[in-house]
């Protein structure tokens, strides 16, 4: 039993482990680093929401759930507007939520309010 139990540790740890290097947080400060920079080597999917908006908050969880479902494909990188003003002036963010997808430094796809799920999987499969 002991060893069952360390490796159901380990696999729960590895998953965690997994799904945080999938979904990060970013700010003003690190936005070059995790989205531009990043977006060499991999596309990252930028989620500019707030915590008051309540369609950021039901747009999030599919997000999550893709990030999690095409593994490793992109990052979803999660950017509060209300704490990041400059990045946020920078894109010209008028509503949200506004995704837009980065490769290669630049944004290459995005859309502004809550979609279909089916809508976000054509935007991630056209463009990675």
């Amino acid at each position: 039993m002991d060893e069952l139990e360390k490796i159901k540790k380990e696999k729960m740890e590895k998953m965690i482990r997994k799904s945080t290097e999938l979904i990060i947080d970013v700010n003003d400060e690190n936005f070059k680093e995790k989205v531009i920079k990043q977006s060499e080597n991999i596309p990252v999917l930028v989620d500019f929401w707030a915590q008051w908006c309540m369609p950021c908050k039901m747009l999030a969880p599919t997000l999550e759930k893709l990030a999690n479902e095409y593994s490793g494909k992109f990052i979803l990188a999660k950017l509060n507007v209300d704490l990041a003003k400059k990045t946020s002036q920078e894109y010209k963010i008028m509503g949200i939520p506004n995704v837009k997808l980065f490769k290669s430094g630049k944004p290459v796809a995005e859309f502004v309010g809550v979609v279909e799920e089916s809508t976000v999987k054509r935007m991630l499969d056209d463009n990675i």
